[in-house]
């Protein structure tokens, strides 16, 4: 019999689950509708990559990445794994869990009402009223694969999710890129690389996105707490939240688009100064509102119709990749609900969860030290991330046992390792982070006022 059953064996459920049994002596059954570990990358488009470093990614125990890129326009910086190395990587750790003898994933099986259910052969398990559920589903990405278009689609009209841009068979004269986010400007890099002109691109692009500039999210304490450093004390200056991110901008933290445009979308991804110039040789860009419906030689759209090629290939890449559920106590009587601790990083934050679990007893101090933070959308949602993140940070990083676990997990953005070789630099980021801090989350609690 499981001491816990952890409902959903991606990138939060295996994280948890990690560090959980690294530090507890418990048996975990993992459930996934997905036939492996590794969650949505396991039917991601193909040419995905992490947004961020490697490192920042998988679970406490086992690095993923840690190598440098050599070649390219990324040379210098930590590599960013694929999709193929990211499964292969869940599919190792799953393993590792395995062979404690104290884990088993029980793939192709929904859970409800405290059972689980075999897709496959439809048997139903009863879960016993002893084992903790851990509901490590309620961030879990909608990813274009397996989610409708959100707007009509006629039947002579060539709709298509990220994913089926690698198999077109017939180049069109125009390609439509429905979408804001990361798969969006994926999508967009991945067809310019493979010769696709600009003006053959129309970008439907609702919102315009604030990004982060990813040679400064790095597993490089100087660069990294430099970078929160400048941020803190642009916040604890700025008037507005729209300021705030025009200082982020000349600061090279955030980056946009198009430079006549004020985005406000704040998901802030990573994204390459590289990838900033060819996604602006793009200049066909529709700003009408959200699409209503596709018709052959037509947008429908809020504000409008647009024309396009009657043999346009519309690619859907308007799927919901960051939830905003609402904050809930992780901790609750009947279950464990992951979620975000520090701003972003929702694999760190999986992961003091599971040592949290596996080393304290009471639930509401483990609330107390792990409060749930979220993810960011618009500026306000991005403020309120960072200012729920710094005070959960707060919280857990006050314990001399936490502190020091965390400092070996790569998976912290923000740890200093103890092998770290000593630096001005170093030095410097992190006086100018004591000293800004408690002001810059001060101001950003501020300017969005009852959000908190």
């Amino acid at each position: 019999m499981a001491d816990y059953l952890v409902v959903g064996a991606g990138a939060m459920g295996m994280a948890f689950t990690d560090a959980l049994i690294d530090h507890a002596d418990v048996r975990v059954a993992m459930v996934d509708r997905r036939h492996a570990a590794g969650g949505h990358w396991l039917s991601a488009y193909p040419f995905v990559r992490l947004h961020q470093a490697s490192t920042f990614y998988g679970v406490p125990s086992t690095v993923l990445g840690g190598r440098f890129q050599e070649h390219g326009p990324e040379a210098g910086l930590h590599e960013r794994a694929d999709q193929p190395t990211i499964t292969a990587y869940y599919s190792r750790a799953l393993q590792r869990m395995v062979d404690t003898g104290r884990v088993e994933l029980y793939g192709g099986c929904d859970y409800h009402d405290r059972a689980v259910t075999s897709r496959v052969s439809g048997t139903t398990y009863a879960v016993s009223e002893t084992t903790r559920v851990v509901d490590a589903r309620y961030l879990s990405p909608d990813i274009p694969a397996e989610t409708p278009p959100p707007f009509a689609v006629a039947d002579d009209v060539h709709v298509i999710p990220a994913n089926g841009v690698v198999g077109v068979e017939e180049a069109p004269s125009q390609y439509v890129v429905v979408g804001s986010g990361k798969t969006a400007t994926d999508t967009c890099i991945w067809l310019l690389a493979h010769g696709v002109d600009p003006d053959a691109i129309c970008w439907v692009r609702p919102r315009d996105p604030w990004m982060l500039n990813r040679a400064l999210i790095q597993p490089n304490p100087a660069i990294y707490l430099a970078m929160v450093a400048n941020m803190l004390e642009a916040s604890a200056a700025a008037p507005s939240l729209p300021d705030l991110f025009l200082r982020l901008e000349e600061l090279g933290i955030m980056l946009r688009i198009d430079p006549a445009v004020t985005p406000t979308m704040a998901k802030a991804p990573t994204l390459g100064t590289w990838e900033l110039e060819q996604l602006q040789s793009i200049e066909n860009v529709v700003r009408r509102g959200h699409i209503r419906a596709v018709h052959r030689g037509r947008l429908e759209m809020e504000q409008g119709d647009v024309p396009i090629a009657d043999d346009a290939i519309v690619v859907h890449c308007a799927a919901d990749g960051l939830k905003l559920p609402g904050r809930i106590p992780l901790w609750q009587p009947d279950r464990i609900t992951l979620q975000a601790v520090r701003a972003g990083f929702p694999c760190f934050g999986a992961a003091v969860t599971g040592y949290v679990e596996a080393t304290r007893d009471d639930d509401t101090e483990k609330n107390r030290l792990c409060p749930p933070s979220s993810y960011g959308n618009t500026l306000e949602d991005w403020a309120v991330m960072n200012v729920t993140g710094f005070r959960a940070t707060a919280s857990f990083g006050a314990e001399p046992d936490i502190r020091e676990w965390a400092s070996r997990v790569a998976l912290n953005p923000a740890r200093v390792a103890p092998d770290t070789v000593p630096s001005a630099e170093l030095d410097d980021a992190l006086a100018r982070l004591a000293a800004h801090t408690g002001p810059g989350i001060a101001r950003l609690a501020e300017l969005v006022g009852g959000r908190l």
